[in-house]
């Protein structure tokens, strides 16, 4: 029984949709001025896994993750670089999707982008002005009352008293309370514009979403996720002018990831210690950085080191060396009925990730220790890793191709020695051993050991992979 942890409820809440089998599931995605940073990486994965398991279990999921493709920084983002705004954002959208696909996160079904959702933008300001909970100000702005939603606060647990009291003045005067929010802003020199009832303009960020996600999946939904830094006051703002406007319970399930940090400071661009995904993946493997990402629970904070993504690259490691050999992988038996059970349990347990990972070490040991005296148990026993492995989007790659990859990606010196003199080398040492000469052999093992190249004798030949 699958159980998810509800920010709206702040507890573990058995999953139940709406509609019977089907799932219909929204995540903030993501702003497209710059490239993907890590804790883009982190929204992108987690989400991932929890639609692959969703399907896993028999659900027919509906996934959005919608693209922001106008709002303030990337306004000034293509001021700054004299570029056309649709210029700026098809091209990072492209390196968004290059980005999302090394990380083996599958696209989602259906992409709205806010500049292809104006009508509907309008739609929903506009009946939010008709019941009362919008009005146009002395500027030309349209802002959301808040005073008029009596339940707002309620995902973050923040009282409106609270909030007004602790509330700046507000830099724009023309807003009716500090709490107000802006839905639609009126044309600026040098920005696009579309039309609307309240003059040419466009809208502001909460907004946006409202009418993305209720236009791809209806006024009321199963899931919603994004990062905590999103609960407040964006998915705040969401509730609000949504329920407002449709008159129905928006979400049912609020979905919330943790932060990242560096080092064990929170990841900041002014700290100077902001990663992106690009930078990332010239180091290391990328699914050594999914599989960093799983490790810990998607509400914990995500620690980014070298030393923690060291660590995952040598964890990774020890699962593929349990698969080597034992391809191609045969369906898994009923020995492997205790290890499915355990994965879905730590799954059904609001998407326990390192616990799902614990089971495929478990696997792992028990293809280690039957390897040589069952090896069909074995073979079993690794299509079982494997398809576990799978829902988790992890050990999808031929073991020795995994094996073998450089472990740095900095440069083409990083690796020490090229694939193409590793066999080299390792023929030299077959012919050495075939003519018993066991000094040479050894010699051109010391050699290969230096350059941090592990070799393995069995009865199918000798494999090597890089240390």
């Amino acid at each position: 029984m699958l159980k998810i942890f509800n920010t709206l409820t702040g507890s573990k809440d058995i999953f139940k949709p709406i509609e019977p089998g089907k799932v219909r599931m929204y995540v903030c995605g993501m702003t497209v001025y710059d490239y993907c940073h890590l804790g883009h990486a982190r929204v992108m994965v987690v989400f991932d896994v929890v639609v692959r398991y969703l399907r896993e279990v028999g659900y027919d999921v509906t996934y959005v993750r919608n693209i922001t493709d106008v709002d303030d920084k990337i306004i000034q983002r293509a001021n700054e670089n004299h570029e056309d705004i649709h210029a700026l954002t098809t091209r990072f959208i492209a390196v968004m999707n290059e980005d999302a696909g090394a990380l083996g996160v599958l696209p989602p079904d259906i992409e709205p982008r806010a500049t292809s959702s104006m009508d509907s933008i309008v739609a929903m300001i506009a009946t939010l002005m008709e019941k009362g909970y919008a009005y146009q100000a002395d500027n030309g702005d349209v802002y959301y009352d808040v005073s008029r939603f009596g339940s707002y606060g309620r995902l973050s647990g923040k009282q409106l008293d609270e909030l007004q009291s602790g509330a700046r003045v507000a830099v724009d005067n023309a807003k009716g309370d500090p709490l107000d929010f802006v839905l639609w802003k009126t044309v600026k020199p040098d920005e696009p514009s579309w039309p609307s009832p309240w003059g040419a303009g466009r809208p502001g960020w909460h907004i946006e979403c409202s009418a993305m996600s209720t236009g791809c999946l209806g006024a009321h939904f199963d899931i919603h996720g994004g990062g905590m830094d999103l609960q407040f006051p964006h998915h705040e703002n969401e509730i609000a002018q949504s329920e407002a406007a449709t008159g129905e319970p928006f979400v049912n399930y609020w979905m919330h990831n943790g932060f990242v940090r560096v080092d064990d400071e929170k990841m900041s661009k002014s700290l100077g210690n902001f990663f992106t995904v690009r930078e990332i993946l010239k180091r290391y493997r990328a699914e050594d950085v999914r599989y960093f990402i799983l490790a810990s629970h998607y509400r914990s904070p995500l620690n980014y080191s070298q030393d923690n993504l060291e660590q995952a690259r040598a964890a990774l490691t020890r699962l593929y060396t349990s698969l080597r050999g034992l391809t191609p992988f045969t369906a898994p038996g009923p020995e492997c009925d205790r290890y499915t059970t355990d994965f879905h349990a730590a799954m059904d347990d609001d998407f326990n990730t390192p616990e799902a990972i614990a089971v495929l070490f478990e696997l792992a040991r028990e293809i280690n220790r039957s390897r040589e005296t069952e090896p069909n148990l074995a073979a079993r026993l690794a299509g079982c890793l494997h398809q576990l492995g799978g829902i988790l989007g992890l050990l999808q790659v031929e073991p020795e191709s995994y094996l073998r990859e450089t472990a740095t990606r900095t440069d083409a010196a990083a690796a020490g020695i090229s694939e193409a003199a590793v066999e080299e080398l390792i023929a030299r040492r077959i012919r050495a051993r075939e003519q018993k000469d066991w000094a040479e052999a050894d010699r051109l093992r010391d050699e290969l050991e230096g350059h941090g190249i592990v070799l393995e004798d069995g009865a199918g030949g000798t494999t090597w992979r890089r240390r």
